[in-house]
């Protein structure tokens, strides 16, 4: 007989070193991120996330499985992924980069980790960059080793973090900067600490360089953070739809271009280093977008739910682009989405048709992103300055 904890997909998905921890705290549902089980479900979603945005939250999300890549020609190599110019980050920096195809789709939006000179982690979203930075290095002629590491990461995320991270670390945690890592060890237990999270809230990742010290691990964070209110959890939708955050598959995927989601910031095509996907990305700004990245307010009854299918949106009678992220907001008590359309209807207050599970209502185009549009609270004691590097 089957028993409850007996999460089956066979072996082929993996489970992370926190996985029966998590079992054990309450988590009852599990989703598939790259080819390993993701807790999604530690009750109701909207006391997970008032726990994020009040006090703090634990994460298992081992699933952002790291990309280790190494050798005298690492930055050459980084450099060549992704259209970010990267000839100033230094050692012990983070920066949210995206890689690009010869097409200028985007494959993977991870955040960069620089651990050393020739020592990077890419920190992925949902996509085999493994394989395709493999692949890339095969012709490049260039001296690295590309592999996956033994690192599992946990999120600590929420305004509390930061007392519950002194409660671990001692007060030296506490001058580590917004976008920056750092090389830890908690009672023998070997770490990289990053001031970085999927949440827009002020937030750590505690990146766990041993995977059989998952569960003890879990368990010492869990009784530092007691004290602060701490919760087991699982990355908001609703947190991060307020704050414009992508899912990668749903709000971009390899057809979807950085222009189009108004990164333009993470693109700089006049550098002199090259890079996959250069001259499609040139030519792409020069002649311009036809569709982009918009907010929307869904009018009629509360969510009880993200979307699950990608809504079509309609205007004057023809479909103009389609909704990516949707979800109910009980602090902005509203319905919100992130959504792709046609230029010509991306215009502030464009008023246009959503067609939902439950039928078709009225939305208006807003700006994005719906609540700390700065980012001030994930940034908490940055300067503006810093908050803009990420």
């Amino acid at each position: 007989m089957m028993q409850p904890h007996d999460f089956g997909f066979g072996t082929q998905i993996r489970k992370s070193p926190y996985f029966d921890a998590t079992v054990r705290w309450g988590a009852t549902g599990f989703s598939v991120y790259n080819h390993m089980y993701i807790p999604r479900d530690f009750g109701d979603p909207e006391q997970n996330f008032w726990n994020l945005v009040n006090c703090a939250i634990l994460c298992d999300v081992a699933v952002e499985r790291q990309v280790e890549i190494t050798g005298p020609d690492a930055a050459k190599f980084v450099q060549m992924l992704t259209p970010r110019d990267l000839s100033n980050m230094a050692v012990g920096q983070c920066k949210y980069v995206l890689i690009t195809n010869a097409e200028g789709g985007i494959l993977n939006d991870p955040i960069l980790l620089r651990l050393d000179e020739n020592h990077f982690w890419l920190s992925l979203a949902d996509s085999d960059i493994l394989l395709w930075a493999q692949g890339v290095a095969v012709h490049s002629g260039l001296d690295v080793s590309i592999c996956e590491p033994d690192v599992s990461p946990l999120q600590l995320q929420g305004p509390k973090s930061g007392e519950i991270m002194r409660a671990l670390f001692g007060d030296e945690i506490m001058d580590l900067r917004y976008y920056w890592l750092r090389e830890m060890d908690l009672d023998g237990i070997p770490l990289i600490v990053s001031r970085t999270g999927w949440s827009s809230e002020l937030g750590y990742e505690i990146y766990l360089r041993d995977g059989t010290k998952g569960d003890a691990l879990w368990e010492r964070i869990m009784a530092a953070g007691m004290p602060f209110g701490l919760k087991p959890g699982h990355t908001s939708s609703i947190r991060r739809i307020e704050g414009g955050m992508l899912s990668y598959h749903a709000d971009a995927d390899i057809h979807t271009n950085p222009f189009e989601l108004g990164l333009d910031r993470l693109v700089n095509l006049d550098m002199e280093a090259d890079f996959i996907g250069k001259f499609a990305l040139q030519r792409i700004r020069d002649n311009g977008v036809t569709r982009k990245q918009i907010g929307l307010v869904i009018d009629g009854p509360k969510l009880t739910g993200p979307n699950t299918t990608f809504w079509p949106i309609n205007h004057d009678g023809a479909c103009v682009g389609r909704v990516t992220s949707a979800i109910y907001s009980p602090r902005l008590g509203k319905n919100i989405a992130l959504a792709m359309v046609s230029v010509d209807c991306a215009e502030l207050g464009t008023e246009l048709e959503v067609v939902t599970h439950s039928g078709e209502t009225t939305a208006t185009v807003v700006e994005r992103p719906f609540f700390d549009p700065r980012k001030q609270l994930a940034a908490a004691g940055s300067s503006l300055t810093a908050q803009a590097t990420a």
